[in-house]
């Protein structure tokens, strides 16, 4: 019997040794079957072939591109006060404070104590029934350390945990700044795109009241009818309805902007309510690679990074199929009150103290199983990431560059319709052909010039979105 337990002490101490000289649980390390390896991934975009793009590196503050000094001090005034961020910047904070509780475990945990009482014991409990014992003052004094042995590495993957976890908060952050900018340059590009459209509109509407009067004119001088009048003054209408769709339209992109800026919706900045036309890119849109993709967005980062502290919690939870060791000591006095301090009040204690889920296996496996489960669960968001990430890159791609093409084939039927409308007035005042046709031609070239600006807004939206796919816009400014 000796020889065996003999054996299983040299085993466990084997054991014990191994485990100090590196904590216990997979290493992280990028999983070679992860999307983010595959070359495809790392390639030039498929969509990205196109005279719009420039496979150069995309700008850390892109929206200066526009230059655009308005949206400069937009996106500036987002990145200090808006309230998303304020909530990121605090996660962030919580997460340090929660690493720094976790690595407290490598310190010597100190307690100190002190007490006193007025005590009297129990003639029942000293088995002396009847007897009346006196009461008396007792004090006591402790004061203690321990240290715990971190043999098999629990703490340190917890640490590596912690770590993992703050660095995720804070590529959250930027993902939100990500989003913020983003937010808020659409929100200022929605606002001058209805400025322009409704621009468009009161131009059409310009247009339409002259033709009006000149059939007014005309009528009066025996050249038409009433009909053309009633006709011209009702497409005169027609377009005066598009107004108030377009007037909510850019007041409530002002409102949204004012809030994204940490503002109420009434302080919306007046400089934007009168913008009037969107702001122009005039060179190719940088878009980079699939690889610096991947190290750009922070949500792929931060996917990474939540996976990197699931693996280290696999070892967290395999450091219980070992003994835990704590070094103790103690010093204390306890005593009667009139007796304080005495010699024979004294006590100490010393000694090592080892707690191990031996018996119980079968529980530890389970959480290890859980913490495996975990992991295999962050991969799997990983690799969904990395998915999404480049299918939103290459929507982006496609959706710009084709709505590039539709805006040259409006901008073709804007010319004919302009043509057209010409020619008719001509004819009509040749007395050639009724006033009908030059309702007709310019009822066309009006839906022209609103479709162009429409496509024109469009577009300055498309490229917002194309940034924001890309992640651009957080490295410039960290959240603490």
């Amino acid at each position: 019997m000796r020889p065996l337990m003999l054996r299983r002490l040299l085993s466990l101490l084997a054991s014990v040794a191994a485990a100090a000289c590196a904590p216990v649980g997979p290493n992280y390390h990028r999983p070679e079957a992860a999307i983010a390896e595959r070359p495809s991934a790392k390639a030039p975009f498929l969509s990205g072939n196109e005279p719009a793009f420039a496979e150069t590196a995309v700008p850390q503050d892109w929206w200066r591109l526009y230059r655009d000094p308005v949206l400069d001090s937009l996106v500036a005034e987002a990145i200090a006060a808006n309230t998303d961020l304020r909530v990121a910047a605090a996660n962030i904070a919580r997460a340090q404070a929660q690493r720094t509780i976790t690595e407290d475990a490598r310190e010597p945990r100190t307690e100190l104590g002190a007490g006193i009482s007025r005590a009297m014991p129990s003639a029942q409990e000293e088995l002396m029934p009847g007897e009346a014992f006196p009461s008396f003052w007792v004090y006591s004094l402790e004061a203690s350390a321990n240290y715990q042995l971190d043999l098999a590495g629990q703490i340190r993957r917890a640490i590596e945990a912690a770590d993992a976890d703050v660095a995720a908060t804070q590529a959250a952050y930027d993902a939100t700044r990500v989003t913020v900018v983003a937010q808020t340059t659409a929100a200022y590009v929605e606002a001058c795109a209805a400025g322009h459209e409704i621009g468009v509109v009161q131009q059409a509407l310009d247009l339409q009241r002259r033709s009006t009067e000149l059939t007014r004119r005309l009528v009066r001088g025996g050249r038409g009818s009433t009909l053309d009048v009633t006709r011209s003054t009702a497409q005169e209408a027609q377009v005066r309805a598009n107004l108030p769709t377009l007037i909510a339209q850019k007041q409530t992109a002002l409102f949204r902007l004012a809030t994204l800026t940490g503002k109420p919706p009434a302080e919306f900045d007046r400089k934007v309510a009168a913008c009037g036309r969107e702001p122009q890119l005039d060179r190719p849109i940088p878009i980079g690679d699939g690889a610096a993709l991947l190290r750009r967005r922070p949500d792929v980062r931060r996917a990474e990074l939540l996976l990197r502290a699931a693996t280290a919690r696999i070892g967290v939870a395999t450091a219980d199929l070992y003994p835990k060791i704590r070094l103790g000591a103690s010093l204390g006095s306890a005593g009667l009150a009139e007796s304080f301090l005495a010699s024979d009040t004294f006590k100490f204690g010393i000694g090592p103290l080892i707690s191990w889920e031996f018996p119980n296996r079968k529980r530890v496996r389970a959480r290890i199983g859980m913490a495996e489960a975990d992991a295999d669960a962050a991969y799997a968001r990983f690799d969904g990431v990395v998915l999404t990430a480049l299918r939103e890159v290459e929507t982006a791609l496609t959706v710009y560059a084709r709505d590039l093409d539709r805006r040259r084939e409006r901008e073709d039927a804007r010319g004919h319709a302009a043509q057209a409308a010409r020619d008719a007035q001509t004819l009509f005042r040749a007395g050639r052909q009724g006033f009908l046709p030059v309702l007709d031609a310019d009822r066309v070239l009006i839906s022209a010039e609103q479709a162009l600006a429409a496509q024109e807004s469009r577009i300055a939206a498309d490229q917002v979105r194309l940034f924001l796919a890309l992640g651009g816009g957080w490295q410039a400014q960290p959240a603490v």
